[in-house]
């Protein structure tokens, strides 16, 4: 019997509230479980390592660099994920110049890998006496974190020095050299931690971002190869604008690769950005 039936039938408003409030659970499952259906990747599954690197627009887009932060920090927390703040180096001023988050769940990596590529902030200046419009600039990257066994690391292929850690207003500040640097030299790959007060603790999370950045660059490096063997076109994933977000003269959150338009900007800086993943996904699946 369908819905419609059993609400005729019934002519009872509480069990016609009941049955839609069923109803809406029910859909909200199974998309849930058609989303899931489309990360069919191995590494889908794994947690991210999300980075963000404040870009061209001084202050403001340093500023724009913690505003996505927090956006990317929400929208693990409502997901149930577990977030790690692993490196923060802030701005002068304002705001940060860089960022690494661990976030730790199952399909973390498979979700968050939409999002990497440029977000592009357009609003009147908090920063500016004159009130003008700047436009501000923001890269994200997204990984997949690898099993530790799946990549060996010599030891003198390893740069590793310790320094003091801090945070803005003083936030997190520890008074000894906790903070690791880890540069792996036959790639110059820089990676640093300091969100423990332990030295050990640092370096073995370091480590293991370390070698997730390393099979990440020998996958692109493979895929480099075989297009190169095709002849196609690379697409740059780093270089790609993803989303821009509008404050003035509108206010708009557009994504540039689904074409997916909202107008309630605030809420999707608090983190409800779930509608452009699905997108994303299904568009790259042909749905």
């Amino acid at each position: 019997m369908t819905l419609k039936e059993l609400l005729e039938e019934e002519k009872d408003p509480q069990m016609e509230r009941e049955l839609r409030k069923k109803f809406s659970l029910l859909e909200k499952k199974l998309e849930d479980l058609h989303i899931r259906s489309l990360l069919n990747r191995p590494e889908d599954k794994a947690n991210a390592i999300l980075s963000i690197h404040s870009g061209a627009g001084g202050t403001d887009s340093c500023d724009w660099a913690q505003i996505l932060l927090r956006m990317y920090t929400n929208w693990a927390n409502n997901k149930g994920y577990n977030v790690r703040l692993v490196d923060l180096t802030s701005a002068e001023e304002a705001g940060i110049k860089s960022a690494t988050l661990l976030v730790e769940g199952e399909f973390a990596y498979g979700y968050l890998k939409e999002e990497a590529g440029i977000h592009r902030l357009i609003r009147i200046s908090p920063f500016d006496a004159s009130s003008r419009r700047h436009t501000s600039f923001a890269a994200v990257d997204v990984i997949p974190e690898v099993e530790e066994k799946e990549v060996q690391i010599k030891e003198e292929d390893l740069k590793i020095e310790t320094f003091r850690a801090g945070g803005p207003g003083g936030q997190h500040v520890n008074v000894t050299d906790s903070a690791v640097r880890i540069t792996h030299l036959p790639t110059g790959i820089i990676v640093q931690c300091q969100d423990q007060r332990s030295q050990h603790k640092n370096k073995a999370m370091a480590l293991r971002i370390l070698k997730s950045r390393l099979h990440n660059l020998k996958e692109i490096e493979k895929k480099k190869e075989l297009r190169k063997r095709h002849r196609e076109k690379m697409r740059i994933e780093w270089g790609s604008q993803a989303r821009s977000y509008v404050f003035h003269p509108y206010k708009m959150v557009k994504d540039h690769r689904t074409q997916l338009e909202v107008s309630d900007v605030e809420s999707v800086l608090n983190g409800e950005i779930d509608r452009f993943i699905i997108a994303s996904l299904k568009q790259k699946s042909g749905q």
